[in-house]
């Protein structure tokens, strides 16, 4: 019987899309092609596109959100498994690692100046009581 091009038992190189959504750093293969689209993810250093295909040893950069991260692969594969299996198919670099932990201790150290504001938008009497101090408020006026 012939063997499913499908199959990845010994693929040494996967299409990148796939291989992102089996890695999980996206949680759909469609968000992982889109976040490639918008030239968030580089192989080797260069723009990607994802019908590029990975191999093990290749250098991927990539963007979710605000964390950027920099990854060798170690397993090329394009089955989703647990995410046991999915952090064995990467390592990442030591730099990248170091980056992360520093924005995340910024990003607790230093919060949302919007996140202090307890009260949301104002009311309409709130905004009336703005209106009537702007209004009469206490000024010198000149002589």
């Amino acid at each position: 019987m012939k063997e499913s091009p499908r199959t990845d038992k010994g693929a040494d190189k996967v299409r990148l899309d796939k291989w992102l959504w089996a890695a999980r750093f996206f949680k759909t293969r469609s968000l992982s092609a889109d976040e490639i689209g918008r030239g968030r993810v580089q192989v080797n250093g260069q723009a990607a596109k994802a019908s590029r295909e990975v191999r093990v040893g290749d250098l991927i950069a990539l963007k979710q959100g605000a964390v950027a991260r920099v990854v060798w692969v170690r397993a090329a594969t394009e089955q989703r498994g647990s995410a046991t299996l999915a952090a064995e198919m990467f390592e990442e670099t030591p730099e990248s690692l170091e980056q992360r932990t520093r924005q995340a201790l910024e990003r607790r150290l230093n919060t949302e100046p919007s996140l202090a504001i307890e009260q949301g938008r104002p009311t309409k009497r709130d905004r009336r009581q703005l209106a009537d101090w702007n209004r009469w408020s206490a000024s010198v006026e000149p002589e």
